[in-house]
């Protein structure tokens, strides 16, 4: 383990990532400087909190000057790597690192990384569920769980770690995991527009290079499990040295496949059926890929099919993640506030063979709503609400695609939204919250959202 004892060290961006890596360099007797856009009253609890540790802080416009004091910085995810300032920092010779690079280099147990556009938190939770359910001593961190750097000195090479990894946390890692697992991938991050955050992609590609460092310095023991179906997350084998697993919906030949509703394994050549849709807590067919994709990291762990199979129907799934709220009157209302592009709405509005009230709606993100307008068009939504900056092109995208239905605009409350779903769904409807688009107009972040659609259809009568 290094020493950072004596060592003059600025984190930069004080949010959850950030007090983690407090906490650690804290112990290891380093002195540490907090530096942050945000102003002392901003910052809430966490000011007197790091106040107590006895760190310095650096705050406001000027925060990230001087950073040539320092021995070693660590940015947050959401800080570009391509500020001018940190890049003349590492000009002069300065390191910059990561929470997530540090815990990679600290690490004693082996290391499951699970990236993608979307399912990473919902595939990696499965992977930790499957693994529990084998006994093991499993840590699950990332962006799903808790920052687990402070508390890597409890983590045995005996233990399993499992990480869900954005494309931000992976752009400048020099390790890759030891099994690493690649969903489907499509855009994300192509803009910014969190006004705390400097840090996007400015292209697809970029985008996708940052996230292959998944991959990129694996060996020939380590494993890598790709979307067959997706030629994106198939090229991840490409660049990586490692033993090449597959799942798919559509070869039965892969690894691991969905057909009939079901997730089976293919094991010394023969097929064997692991779960089906009825035997499963978790919603959506495309729920069924996450879960053979969670299977095959289990399995290249050595777990039996029995404690895979009892990980995976014993999960009931993440919250804001196609998650069963309640029945009222006998119409079942689903939280899919997480959903923030087009590809996980699409995927939600197939997960469902009854009749649809389809809410969706929220500030810009740069997505294309073509595909989205078509599926829905085609689909068994009956009524539509659609909320917030992107109302204009999602009527657009919806009547371009065939939309018939009826089609229900300026709604401008959680209260006046689920209301109005109420009238609109008849018995054995499906009211599904599934935004496709950032959340940023009307609520502060998608949990709120997700939160208040709750809040809200739980002021509902019976």
């Amino acid at each position: 383990m290094r020493d950072f004892k004596g060592k003059h060290i600025a984190v930069l961006g004080i949010s959850k990532e950030g007090c983690d890596t407090v906490k650690f360099l804290n112990a290891r007797g380093a002195v540490i400087t907090c530096c942050d856009r945000r102003e002392k009253d901003a910052l809430g609890s966490v000011y007197p909190w790091a106040s107590s540790l006895g760190v310095s802080f650096q705050l406001g416009e000027t925060y990230l000057q001087h950073l040539n004091n320092f021995e070693m910085v660590v940015r947050t995810p959401g800080m570009s790597p391509r500020l001018p300032e940190l890049i003349d920092f590492a000009r002069r010779g300065g390191e910059i690192t990561s929470l997530t690079k540090l815990f990679f280099t600290e690490c004693a147990a082996p290391i499951i990384g699970v990236t993608g556009t979307k399912g990473k938190g919902t595939t990696s939770t499965l992977i930790a569920s499957m693994l529990t359910a084998a006994g093991k001593t499993v840590h699950l961190g990332g962006n799903v769980g808790t920052p687990l750097l402070s508390r890597v000195d409890t983590i045995t090479p005996n233990d399993l770690v499992v990480l869900e990894l954005s494309s931000f946390q992976l752009e400048d890692l020099t390790q890759s995991p030891h099994i690493a697992v690649i969903l489907k991938t499509t855009q994300e991050h192509l803009a910014n527009f969190d006004t705390l955050a400097t840090n996007f992609h400015e292209t697809k590609e970029s985008y996708v290079q940052s996230k292959k460092s998944i991959v990129r310095y694996q060996t020939k023991e380590d494993v890598v499990i790709v979307n067959k179906d997706d030629p994106t997350s198939y090229s991840f084998s490409g660049v990586s040295k490692a033993q090449r697993v597959c799942f798919s919906s559509l070869d039965p030949e892969a690894d691991a496949y969905i057909a009939g509703h079901a997730v089976h394994l293919r094991i010394d050549g023969k097929s064997t059926k692991l779960v089906d849709r009825e035997s499963v807590k978790l919603l959506g067919q495309h729920n069924l890929e996450n879960i053979g994709a969670a299977a095959l990291a289990a399995r290249a762990i050595g777990v039996g099919v029995a404690a895979i199979r009892t990980g995976a129907m014993t999960f009931s799934g993440l919250e804001h993640r196609l998650e069963f709220v309640r029945k009222v009157g006998g119409v079942s209302y689903v939280n899919d506030s997480f959903s923030t592009v087009p590809e996980t709405a699409i995927a939600a509005v197939k997960s469902f063979e009854s009749s649809m009230v389809l809410i969706v709606g929220g500030s810009e993100k740069g997505s294309d709503f073509t595909e989205m307008g078509v599926v829905i068009a085609h689909s068994r939504v009956r009524s539509l609400i659609v909320i917030g900056e992107m109302t204009g092109r999602i009527v657009k995208a919806v009547a371009g695609g065939g939309y018939t239905g009826t089609c229900i605009t300026g709604l401008r409350t959680m209260k006046e939204i689920v209301q109005r779903a109420s009238k609109e769904a008849l018995p054995g409807d499906v009211v599904l919250l599934s935004p496709a688009c950032a959340s940023f107009d009307m609520f502060p972040n998608y949990k709120v959202r997700g939160v208040q659609f709750k809040d809200e259809v739980g002021a509902l009568l019976r």
